[in-house]
């Protein structure tokens, strides 16, 4: 490498260039993917079968996969669940010390993150946590299909390659919490008091998620867009933060004249999204495409009867068109000042009479296929007795 800085690490010999994978465009998994391809060309890392992240959300304790590599095929489902339930990775969260297993072995009933692995052909694996100031981000997964590969020569050369890891993983969920956190500091501020500060925004973003998982082979949609729309979809409403009480806490239909007034939080909502990002110094928030569409379309209709640009079919961005089954399916399903909650039963009987018409036939078709997960969703995130006023409007 040019102005290459060589670093010698268990006996192997590495070059980081002044030019690194932080800076290369593209998401992180993209950026992993290329991360990987490079380790693979130095004499004994070529086994490096598999890498793999999962992210730790803090507020669910939940594990997901967000972003992986793999040389051949994708060997698992995405991982998604509590950390409780994984006992390996809940000992590396708190001891700090990665799991190697160099003969990985089958157990009966096995579970989580590696129970699968010995039936996909790996022998090897190394688990060690992101871990930066303080804060659990995640999960690193390792895997060859070469057993007793982590020999200690291979960890301790891996060992840079893990830091860089663990620093993009970090530095692009931390730009992520902070401009979530900005905006929430803004409805806050602004006084802004409906479900969309509560549990109605942490139903509609796990339906988000739920449709993305559901329709990701289809679409060939990669864990971290998923995990995008589920981070991004609590913002899809930020500029009603804009729209006057009197029309968006109004309990009876609104007029005509107040329905236009109501529109324009779409485009005040993009507004202050760029101002986020422009004010607090996140030009580089990863996906922030993801991001104006949610906020700038998620009020089109799929046959072209929504605003504000009258956008129809796939020209609406999917992760708008997602959003907007998930948004709506939880309006009708909760308690409103002017109507009382629907069934989900008589909601899902809307979203189909509108799928082709309002909502994408797709989207409409993931969300209701596992009515078991919605009862999940509800159950786990309930209304409480205040906060109950907004829309879907």
């Amino acid at each position: 490498m040019s102005q290459a800085q060589q670093m010698a690490v268990g006996g192997f010999v590495y070059g980081f260039s002044e030019d690194p994978w932080m800076e290369q465009s593209g998401g992180l998994e993209e950026r992993l993917r290329s991360l990987h391809e490079e380790i693979r060309e130095w004499p004994g890392l070529e086994h490096l079968h598999r890498i793999a992240v999962a992210t730790y959300d803090a507020k669910g304790e939940r594990v997901r996969t967000f972003v992986h590599s793999n040389v051949g095929p994708r060997p698992f489902d995405p991982l998604s669940g509590r950390l409780c339930d994984y006992p390996l990775l809940q000992a590396v969260a708190e001891t700090g010390r990665p799991w190697i297993d160099n003969a990985i072995a089958s157990a009966p009933g096995s579970t989580g993150p590696g129970g699968g692995l010995l039936k996909q052909g790996f022998r090897s694996r190394c688990v060690s946590r992101i871990h930066w100031q303080g804060d659990l981000y995640g999960f690193l997964f390792l895997n060859s299909r070469r057993e007793g590969f982590f020999t200690e020569p291979v960890v301790s050369a891996l060992m840079p390659y893990r830091r860089v890891i663990g620093v993009l993983v970090a530095s692009e969920m931390t730009s992520t919490r902070a401009m979530l956190a900005a905006v929430h500091t803004a409805l806050e501020v602004s006084h802004y008091r409906d479900e969309e500060t509560g549990a109605h925004l942490n139903r509609m973003s796990r339906y988000a998620q739920l449709v993305a998982a559901k329709i990701a082979s289809k679409h060939g949609l990669s864990d971290e867009f998923i995990e995008y729309v589920l981070q991004y979809a609590p913002l899809h409403d930020v500029g009603k933060v804009a729209v006057p009480d009197s029309i968006l806490l109004k309990p009876g239909k609104l007029s005509p004249d107040e329905f236009e007034v109501m529109k324009t939080h779409v485009t005040k909502g993009l507004d202050i999204i760029n101002a986020m990002i422009h004010n607090h110094g996140l030009g580089a928030l990863p996906h922030a495409a993801i991001l104006r569409n949610v906020v700038g379309c998620h009020h089109e209709a799929f046959d072209g009867s929504g605003y504000p640009n009258g956008l129809s079919g796939v020209a609406i961005p999917l992760e708008a068109r997602i959003v907007a089954v998930a948004d709506v399916f939880d309006a009708l399903t909760s308690e409103r000042p002017y109507k009382g909650a629907w069934t989900n039963e008589a909601a899902a009987g809307f979203l189909r009479e509108q799928a082709g018409r309002k909502f994408d036939p797709d989207c409409v078709a993931a969300l209701l296929s596992d009515m078991n997960a919605i009862l999940a969703i509800q159950q786990q995130f309930r209304d409480t007795p205040s906060g109950l006023l907004a829309p879907g409007r």
